[in-house]
């Protein structure tokens, strides 16, 4: 079903859904005879929100060559070395941000994201998790039962992004007169054009100088191109519900051109490097995606990291 301005979802549908898949990667990830990360949370949250299909992969009891189409460069298998070097890239963003002496963290639609329960954080940080309330209520009460315990201050802002969510932030005791470290990671993408400028304007309001924010930004498509990575889609999903995931990922992002991250900051007084996946995928010596109209988004996305002046 294709997205509207007020739809709704859990964390097994629509759009919530990606949250969960993306925690399955992690999982998978985590268990690699090399791992470039260590999310002990995330098989346990995709258990327990119950999409047998994100279960049973993120378990490894279904395989990349049993659900993905081979006739497609857009293919599910790729999803844990791409989310691998994706969560990294976010995790050293934090790292840096923390050594430069920022106390203060925002996650941005924060879903399965368990980076509150396994960083290691320095005295006096306080993280600020902005989600729709269901999704919030559900991870703490699922961490909870795992007997994790957040290893920084956590504020769960139960807030939809389409709502004030600056006013909820501040409630929570969020303080605009200090730096902040922000991340958008797997966001951007789903938000329509005007919405994603809306969101970068109100980080930027409540951004004191030497702010950073880290973004994975998805690139504009000609209308051909767009068209053809959403067929890609439309096929390689066709095998996953063959399998009992019922999920129609081309229909969950927004059409229309949109502006750059980096331009976008630069002009409100921020200035950002940027790393496609495709670079990370490299620098870290895993496959990078091969070239296409139907894989463009994924090998060009581009991760930025801006800091306020």
């Amino acid at each position: 079903m294709a997205r509207t301005d007020n739809d709704t979802w859990d964390l097994a549908t629509s759009v919530g859904a990606t949250a969960t898949l993306v925690a399955a990667a992690r999982a998978i990830a985590t268990k690699a005879d090399d791992p470039l990360i260590d999310d002990r949370f995330a098989e346990p949250l995709v258990r327990a929100v119950g999409v047998d299909f994100l279960t049973r992969w993120a378990a490894g009891d279904l395989a990349g060559s049993d659900i993905d189409d081979h006739d497609s460069s857009w293919k599910l298998g790729q999803m844990p070395d791409a989310m691998a070097v994706r969560t990294r890239f976010f995790d050293g963003f934090f790292a840096d941000a923390t050594r430069a002496g920022i106390r203060q963290a925002v996650i941005l639609a924060s879903g399965l994201d368990a980076r509150a329960y396994r960083l290691t954080w320095p005295a006096g940080m306080t993280v600020f998790e902005i989600d729709q309330p269901e999704v919030l209520a559900f991870k703490t009460a699922t961490m909870d039962e795992l007997g994790a315990v957040p290893t920084v201050d956590r504020r769960a802002v139960a807030v939809d992004l389409r709502d004030d969510w600056p006013a909820a932030l501040t409630a929570a005791g969020f303080d605009r007169s200090r730096p902040t470290a922000w991340i958008a990671e797997g966001l951007l993408g789903y938000l329509p054009p005007e919405a994603q400028d809306r969101l970068l304007d109100n980080i930027g309001a409540l951004s004191a100088a030497g702010s950073r924010l880290g973004t994975e930004a998805v690139p504009n498509l000609s209308e051909d191109a767009h068209e053809q990575a959403r067929e890609a889609m439309r096929s390689a999903t066709e095998k996953w519900q063959s399998h009992g995931f019922d999920l129609e990922f081309s229909e969950l992002g927004y059409l229309g051109e949109r502006n750059d991250v980096a331009d976008y900051l630069s002009t409100r007084g921020w200035v950002s490097t940027g790393q496609t996946m495709t670079e990370l995928l490299d620098r870290h010596g895993r496959p990078t995606p091969n070239r296409g109209a139907d894989s463009a988004s994924v090998a060009d996305t581009t991760y930025y990291t801006s800091v306020k002046g």
